[in-house]
């Protein structure tokens, strides 16, 4: 019998959920996921731990998928992407990952009286550009880029939450966040590349314009029709702001309805790299 929120508080600090862990405050409450604040005895500093919601242990499904992002991204190694620094599957499952400093993307946005400088919306993006693209070369694609999956502190961006990554391939209908889908996660269909290059031009488009293409401030819901903002491409970023060509051109090209349409994250990166002032010395 599944025990309700209500009688499942989460751990209390003090608590020790693993061999070296102390948990420092409960810190959020997703749909299956605690996460908390904690002290690693071994390092001397504090830590993440993500576990399954109380209601949600034993649960096959979202056990395996917390374990499984754990292992990878205690395996993986990029400056761009979340540390992990253990997993454990007993005595229950759970992830230990760094202590990020520096504040999400999405209440970034939401808190800035004035929209950030187009060459920092660039570097943003060049930055989410060589995440996914370590991502992919590890035969992965992220699925779920959006502001508050991006950590920033000083111009400095760390990617968030493999939790929905997965191979290229078929994917369930609607695999993601509503209003951040491409119009294939939507419709499900086969996914590529690609619908990694439209969650960093939906992303890239809500921190220059403070609003996502539909005109919300908020994310949607899901309604009746699934998803139905994330059918068609999205409007020109020009119509909201007014940007550098450069980088209005690039954050469109992302929002291209047809997958083949938009730009490689190669050629992305290009583009976005062209907006940012030049580092190189002038001689003489």
């Amino acid at each position: 019998m599944t025990v309700s929120t209500a009688e499942a508080p989460p751990f209390a600090p003090g608590t020790v959920p693993a061999p070296g862990y102390e948990v420092l405050a409960h810190l959020a409450r997703t749909g299956w996921l605690d996460v908390y604040d904690a002290w690693s005895e071994e390092r001397a500093c504090r830590c993440v731990v993500k576990a399954l919601r109380p209601d949600h242990r034993g649960e096959e499904g979202p056990a395996e998928r917390l374990l499984r992002e754990g292992r990878w991204l205690s395996r993986f190694t990029h400056p761009h992407l979340v540390r992990g620094y253990e997993t454990f599957e007993a005595p229950e499952p759970l992830v230990v990952l760094e202590t990020l400093t520096g504040e999400t993307l999405d209440h970034l946005v939401h808190r800035l009286r004035r929209r950030p400088a187009a060459t920092d919306v660039a570097l943003l993006g060049t930055q989410l550009c060589s995440a996914v693209h370590y991502l992919h070369r590890q035969g992965l694609l992220h699925l779920d880029i959006k502001p508050s999956n991006v950590v920033v502190e000083r111009g400095h961006t760390k990617v968030l939450d493999l939790s929905l990554a997965r191979p290229p391939g078929p994917a369930p209908t609607g695999i993601g966040t509503c209003c951040y889908l491409s119009p294939e996660q939507a419709r499900g269909e086969p996914l590529t590349a690609a619908a990694d290059v439209w969650g960093i031009g939906i992303t890239l488009f809500e921190v220059a314009c403070g609003e996502l293409p539909s005109g919300d401030h908020e994310p949607c819901t899901e309604t009746g029709d699934r998803f139905p903002r994330s059918q068609e491409s999205a409007p020109p970023v020009a119509s909201r702001r007014r940007l550098p060509a450069a980088l209005a051109a690039a954050v469109d090209a992302c929002l291209r309805s047809a997958p083949p349409a938009r730009p490689t994250l190669t050629e992305l990166a290009a583009a976005l790299g062209s907006v940012r002032p030049s580092t190189r010395r002038r001689r003489g």
